[in-house]
């Protein structure tokens, strides 16, 4: 088993009035030569938008982008027509494949919206760019995972165009859940949305990150109320 710790104030930190963002990776202009990505995990960022304020309408090809909103509601649209707002408990996926245009704002115009956005390399490229989103509701499944973007096809999770899966867990304070990769090879990366947790003997508080390879599965304790972000990704 190996492991890379990334302490939630090691993240790239920008304030730009209308926006606070945190990178995970290296991303715009933060570079760190030791976190451009895991595996092919390429982008987790932890923003915060200010009311009425968002991201213009700017290009993306060849990447999977899954948004998860933490507070506040996100509105979409996007170049093949797609005008979408989205809660917490809602999970959006967008295939941005041989091109695609979208815009991302905040829905209000009073509450900050705090979202994470994660990039993750596609496993064919140039598909046709498509958009899902999905309502997942994790507090009736609590002390679990629960799968919300897999490369299979139904109605249970959101289809993601590469060998890997994405999933959110609310553990409760003193449960302990196990998790095992269905994909030879594959790689963990452990985001503490909140709370705290051990992970592999390793102590994460909010907004802490770990990754783990060449490990069969991994072990998550929580110390407190926690929701746990976990992504099991290829690692080439």
């Amino acid at each position: 088993m190996k492991k890379i710790l990334h302490k939630s104030d090691s993240r790239g930190s920008f304030d730009h009035g209308w926006l606070k963002t945190k990178h995970s990776f290296s991303f715009a202009d933060y570079h760190n030569p030791e976190k451009m990505r895991f595996g092919l995990l390429r982008v987790i960022n932890d923003d915060i938008v200010e009311p009425s304020m968002g991201f213009p309408l700017h290009p993306h090809d060849n990447m999977e982008i899954i948004t998860i909103p933490i507070t506040g509601s996100l509105k979409h649209t996007d170049s093949e027509g797609h005008e979408q707002i989205i809660n917490p408990g809602d999970i959006q996926i967008m295939s941005a494949g041989t091109g695609i245009m979208h815009s991302e704002y905040n829905a209000s115009d009073k509450a900050s919206v705090n979202l994470l956005q994660i990039w993750i390399y596609p496993k064919v490229r140039n598909i046709a760019p498509r958009y899902d989103q999905k309502y997942f509701d994790l507090s009736a499944n609590l002390n679990q995972f629960v799968k919300i973007v897999s490369p299979e096809k139904n109605e249970n999770s959101l289809w993601l165009n590469q060998d890997a899966e994405i999933n959110l867990a609310k553990i409760e304070a003193k449960n302990n859940i196990k998790y095992t990769s269905g994909f030879p090879g594959n790689g963990y990366y452990i985001f503490l949305i909140s709370g705290n947790i051990i992970v592999e003997d390793e102590d994460l508080t909010e907004k802490d990150a770990i990754g783990i390879y060449e490990a069969e599965g991994i072990n998550i304790s929580a110390k407190e109320n926690s929701f746990v972000l976990l992504l099991d990704v290829p690692m080439d």
